[in-house]
C-alpha cells in the first residue's frame, strides 16, 4: 500500500512542477515564439530552437519524392547568399502529402546531401498536419497560437516566415520559391 501511496504522490508532484513551468509543458499554447521550442535534428540530437535567437527564419517542410523537390537547389542557394545576412533555413521533412517523404532519417540526410548539397539545417521528419501534427507546426499554423496568422499547410515546401524574436511574419504557399520575387520582398520587410 506504501508502495502505492509514494508512486501517487511522485505522479502528482511530477505533474504539478510540469504545469508550473510552461517551458517544460509543450503546449503551443504556452508557447510564445519559435523559440521556446525544442526539435530533433536529423543525426537524433535534441536542440532548442533559442540558438537561433537574432536571426529570421524560414522554416520549411520538405520531401525527396514530391514534383516541388528541386526547391531543394532553391533553398541551398538562398541559404548561401543569406546566411551571413541573419538567415536560416530549417527544413523539417514530412510524409503528410501523397507518402512523398517515405525514407527514414539517413535516407533523407543522404538524399538531400547527395543530390542537392544541402548544408542548411535539417531536423528529423515530424507530421506538419492532422491529429499527429508536430506541436511547432501547430504553432506555425494556427493564429490563436501564433496571434498573427491562420496558415495550414497546403503541401509540402510550403514556408514560413519568421522574425529575430521568434514570431511569425508570413507563410509562402508550397510554390513560391525562395527565389522568387514574391517571397523576397516578404523576407527582405521582415530584415529591414
Amino acid at each position: 500500500m506504501q508502495k502505492y501511496l509514494l508512486l501517487t504522490v511522485l505522479f502528482f508532484s511530477v505533474l504539478m512542477a510540469r504545469c508550473q513551468n510552461p517551458k517544460q509543458n509543450k503546449n503551443p499554447k504556452n508557447m510564445s515564439s519559435v523559440h521556446d521550442f525544442e526539435v530533433i535534428t536529423i543525426d537524433g540530437q535534441k536542440i532548442s530552437l533559442s540558438q537561433y535567437q537574432g536571426k529570421v527564419l524560414v522554416i520549411v517542410n520538405v520531401a525527396s519524392k514530391c514534383g516541388l523537390t528541386p526547391q531543394y537547389a532553391d533553398l541551398q542557394e538562398f541559404y548561401e547568399q543569406y546566411k551571413d545576412k541573419g538567415v536560416v533555413v530549417l527544413g523539417f521533412p514530412a510524409n503528410n502529402f501523397g507518402a512523398q517523404e517515405p525514407g527514414t532519417n539517413s535516407e533523407i540526410k543522404d538524399f538531400c546531401t547527395k543530390n542537392y548539397g544541402v548544408t542548411f539545417p535539417m531536423f528529423a521528419k515530424i507530421s506538419v498536419k492532422g491529429e499527429d501534427i508536430h506541436p511547432l507546426y501547430q504553432y506555425l499554423t494556427q493564429k490563436s497560437m501564433n496571434g498573427v496568422l491562420d496558415a495550414p499547410v497546403k503541401w509540402n515546401f510550403q514556408k514560413f516566415i519568421v522574425d529575430k524574436e521568434g514570431k511569425v511574419v508570413e507563410s509562402i504557399e508550397p510554390t513560391v520559391s525562395v527565389m522568387d520575387t514574391k517571397f523576397k520582398t516578404a523576407l527582405n520587410s521582415v530584415l529591414k
